[in-house]
């Protein structure tokens, strides 16, 4: 009987669920080619090829979706036999902007869950502002929040999240009309800037839709209510950037940023495998 190498098979599990090795290495604290070398020889000793690599994406080859379900078990029972070391339970205090997570939410907390079995999340999802107050107070561990502006510089960029006029394929517009656009409510930054992307460029505007998060404004987008300004990485499937069609201005990109005080090793591997999944959903 063949003996698995636990390590390459936690690498292999975590490159095809974020489909890259960069982003398995970042989860694992590892490079890339530390990655790809251990599935590489994960695949030698079964004698199969496990992943399809292509120079934009890595895919599961039909083996490799064969072996996934067996591996995610072996690499969970794994973490189970050394929980019994772990230290006592521990609680992180994690806040995310409303703007930056949208259905791939369960995926992200998946993610963390794995790496840090032992862990108590409480997660908050709030505008940014309302967060980096939280954070400053000490009420939360970590802060993932959109930079609008330049006057805090501090706390770690983890990824640079576009924005585009999102609506359903089958929006329609007359002309002559205000623009009709869903969005947060007051205040909210990503609704200031494109408010004021309008008002310059003199587009007519009203709001027909006002809720909060982004799952909440993409099912007015899905319905075909209005247009939002949202993420691309986050606005729901089937949606597109009516921006070119309707000839709106474009929209500015912003840093995602990540603050924390924390150092200890249990709350850097989960930040390390939030980091991770958050950088896999770009361009998925």
């Amino acid at each position: 009987m063949k003996t698995l190498d636990i390590e390459a098979v936690h690498a292999f599990v975590l490159t095809a669920e974020l489909q890259s090795f960069t982003r398995a290495a970042e989860a694992l604290d590892m490079t890339q080619s530390a990655v790809s070398l251990k599935i590489k020889r994960l695949e030698d000793g079964l004698g199969r090829q496990l992943l399809e690599r292509t120079p934009r994406r890595v895919r599961l080859s039909s083996d490799g979706s064969a072996f996934l379900s067996g591996a995610r078990a072996l690499v969970a029972a794994h973490q189970g036999a050394m929980g019994a070391f772990a230290p006592k339970q521990r609680r992180l205090l994690l806040g995310m902007s409303h703007h930056i997570v949208g259905a791939e939410l369960p995926q992200l907390l998946r993610h963390i869950g794995r790496a840090e079995p032992g862990l108590t999340l409480e997660v908050r999802i709030a505008p940014s502002r309302e967060l980096l107050e939280a954070f400053d107070a000490g009420d939360l561990d970590v802060a993932i929040v959109l930079r609008h502006d330049s006057r805090r510089q501090d706390g770690k960029v983890i990824l640079r999240e576009s924005f585009g006029w999102m609506g359903a394929p089958d929006f329609e517009h007359r002309p002559g009309e205000p623009l009709r656009i869903a969005t947060q409510p007051q205040p909210c930054s990503v609704r200031a800037m494109a408010v004021k992307s309008l008002d310059t460029s003199g587009i007519a505007w009203t709001e027909t839709f006002v809720g909060g998060g982004v799952n909440t404004i993409g099912a007015a987008v899905s319905a075909g209510l209005a247009v939002a300004a949202l993420g691309r990485r986050v606005a729901p499937r089937g949606t597109v950037d009516m921006g070119p069609r309707l000839n709106l201005p474009a929209l500015p990109a912003r840093d995602v940023v990540l603050y924390t005080s924390l150092r200890d090793q249990q709350a850097k591997g989960a930040l390390k495998a939030l980091t991770a999944a958050l950088r896999s959903t770009i361009n998925r």
